[in-house]
This record gives structure tokens, sequence and C-alpha cells, in this order.
């Protein structure tokens, strides 16, 4: 396998390898993502004892997000099908920058057709996010107030949000991953070294940042006020 086709898979196989290592660090240590799901389980419990539009706001204001975003990747797979149609233009663009690289058509192609995948996949995630997000609202509204609510109808909605904010997450990490691309064209080597920048980047805004720490910090507040509370 030649390195020019290494350094155009590889932001692809960093995104699937990524999410399926994220959950298993996370059994070792909770990352920004579990800390908020405790916070998103004190969300649907407060809900269910207030009736006002404050829930409903809060829940569009995250649809109208993930909405942009979905969006936005629709417009960037509609460019990339664009350019698909202007690769001779491409090429000439491509070697008068004098980046003392060689490109090939088919190399060229096949580095859109990455990029391609990468917008598609963060399309249906941002997609699939906004439909759980819409299930989280129905849910959340059909919360009956005239009657205290279970534990496990808690649970049930809270995982429902989680869900949404998991497929949420995904699409951003598309996003990310898809920047390493565009240094293709610049090195072979660059996207490789962008995309191991991104993962370090990534690693630690979930597991060491400031807001990991902040979020630990209020979960951790919320839980000895729970506990005062029960005594």
């Amino acid at each position: 396998m030649s390195t020019t086709l290494i350094s155009t898979l590889f932001p692809l196989i960093c995104y699937f390898a990524y999410n399926i290592i994220v959950p298993l660090v996370e059994r070792l240590r909770p990352s920004l993502s579990v800390i908020m799901n405790m916070q998103r389980r004190r969300w649907v419990a407060n809900a269910a004892v207030r009736d006002n539009p404050f829930d409903a706001i809060l829940s569009g204001n995250i649809m109208g997000s993930v909405s942009f975003l979905a969006s936005t990747a629709v417009l960037l797979i509609l460019a990339i099908f664009a350019v698909f149609g202007q690769v001779p233009a491409l090429m000439d663009a491509l070697n008068s920058l004098a980046l003392n690289r060689t490109y090939t058509t088919l190399d060229v192609q096949l580095h859109l057709l990455v990029m391609l995948v990468m917008f598609v996949l963060a399309f249906f995630a941002f997609t699939l996010s906004l439909r759980q997000f819409n299930h989280f609202c129905i849910m959340l509204g059909a919360i009956d107030h005239s009657s205290p609510i279970s534990e496990a109808e808690i649970d049930a909605i809270t995982a429902m949000n989680a869900l949404g904010a998991r497929n949420f997450n995904s699409g951003i990490r598309a996003y990310y991953f898809s920047v390493a691309t565009v240094a293709w064209f610049v090195s072979e080597w660059l996207p490789i070294a962008a995309c191991i920048a991104t993962i370090a980047i990534l690693a630690h805004r979930e597991f060491f940042s400031s807001a990991h720490r902040t979020a630990a910090s209020a979960a951790v507040i919320a839980a000895r006020r729970q506990a005062e509370k029960q005594k």
C-alpha cells in the first residue's frame, strides 16, 4: 500500500478507531460526556417536577444547533460533488501551487471520495442525533406531572438524551478529522500528523480539560446535595 493511499485513508481510520476506543477508555476514566450524562439525568428529574416552558426552550436550542450542523454537512457534500466535476481544474490549481508533490487524477478522486464519506458520516450522525433529541422532547413532554415519576422512566428519558448527545459528538468528530483531509493536498505526511494532533486534542478535552474538571466538580456537589436531602 502506497504512502499516498495510507495518508488518504488515515483520517477515516482514525475517526472509526476513536469512536471505538473512547467507550473502552471511559470504563477506566469517565469522560466529559459521561459526566454530562449525570447532569442530563438531573435535568430530566427536575423537569418532572416543574411545569413550565423552560425545558422546551432548552431542547429547542439543542435541536437548532444540531440542525445547523446537519445543514452545513449537506452543503459540504454538494460542494465535493461539484469538485468531482472540476477535477482537471483542481489538478491545474494544485500543480500551480508548487508544493513539490505529484498528483494523479486517481489519487485526487480517491481523496475526494474519502472527504465525501467523512461528511456523509457527519450528516447521518447529526440527523440521527436530531431525531433522537426529537424523541427526547416527546418523552419529556409526555411526563405526567400529576404523579411522581419513576426512576426507571427518568433513566429511559435520560438514555434517549444521551444517545442524541453521543451521535452529535460523533458528527463533530467527523468534522474534526475531515480537517486533516485538507492537509493531504500539502503533504502526504501532514494528514497523519494532523490526525495525531486531533486525537491528542480530543482526548485532552474529553478526559483532562478544565471543562472536565468543572463538570466533575458540579457532579460531586450535586451528589452531596442529593445525599443531604435523603438524610
